[in-house]
């Protein structure tokens, strides 16, 4: 297993147990008071009197402010020697009170996030040989680094409703757009001015989990693993994208 697959399945085992600890946390529930046999006192950090950095948010429905850096791999072919990092920031809000589901009760959340600085690192400019309707041909392929930004106007977010005070585990679906001051990905190289294989904008569907670490009130280290889609919706002559890339987030929210 090569060392970046190894951190792959680290980062993953984290947050899976994390979202299951979490899960599992016992409630202590409402118990008697004494002398009293009629009265309860809700000792549950799920009551209404907020009793965690956790239960602070949920109650107050905060908004979030987060700066954040990405790094992942491609997966999969000739994408898996594609590596990705990204700087940037995102802002939430909480929308809802907590809804009742069993296992899956929580609140829903909307968020966005730019990446002012976005990079793709793919192998450099070489030679490929293609055949294409019986013809062999050995044609330039573009490569090295692309620059760009990245905005993601659509996060659907689902924080699980959780009796830990500091971890609050969530999953979600996003939907983005990626430029680059070059067509991506690589392709066969063309004169300047000729349409090309890709093209400058891709779109970037995706889903993931994640957890928020609360160090202390209304502060959040976060930890999150996305599954990321780039595709150019055939913008260019050819659509060849990357199918799948795996993506770690980490980050320190600021709660209001």
């Amino acid at each position: 297993m090569t060392p970046t697959a190894k951190f792959c399945l680290l980062a993953i085992s984290i947050v899976t147990g994390s979202l299951v600890a979490a899960a599992q946390a016992p409630n202590s529930g409402p118990s008697r008071a004494d002398g009293d046999p009629n009265s309860f006192i809700d000792s549950s950090p799920l009551s209404s009197a907020p009793a965690s950095p956790v239960a602070d948010v949920r109650a107050n429905r905060s908004w979030e402010f987060a700066p954040f850096v990405n790094y992942g791999n491609g997966i999969g072919g000739d994408r898996s020697n594609y590596h990705f990092l990204s700087l940037g920031v995102e802002a939430g809000k909480i929308l809802t009170p907590p809804l009742h589901a069993g296992i899956f009760s929580g609140q829903f959340q909307y968020a966005v996030n730019i990446m002012p600085l976005w990079q793709a690192y793919t192998p450099a400019p070489h030679n490929q040989i293609f055949v294409y309707q019986g013809v062999t041909y050995n044609e330039p392929i573009g490569g090295g680094t692309y620059t760009g930004f990245s905005l993601t106007p659509v996060i659907f977010r689902w924080n699980f409703l959780t009796h830990s005070k500091r971890i609050q585990p969530w999953f979600q679906g996003a939907g983005g757009l990626i430029y680059t001051t070059h067509k991506f990905p690589p392709e066969v190289l063309v004169p300047h001015g000729t349409p090309g294989g890709t093209s400058v904008w891709n779109f970037s569907p995706q889903g993931g989990i994640g957890i928020h670490y609360f160090m202390r009130d209304k502060r959040s280290v976060d930890l999150g693993v996305n599954a990321v889609h780039i595709s150019s919706a055939s913008l260019g002559d050819r659509n060849p994208g990357v199918n799948a890339s795996l993506q770690f987030q980490l980050g320190y929210t600021f709660w209001k």
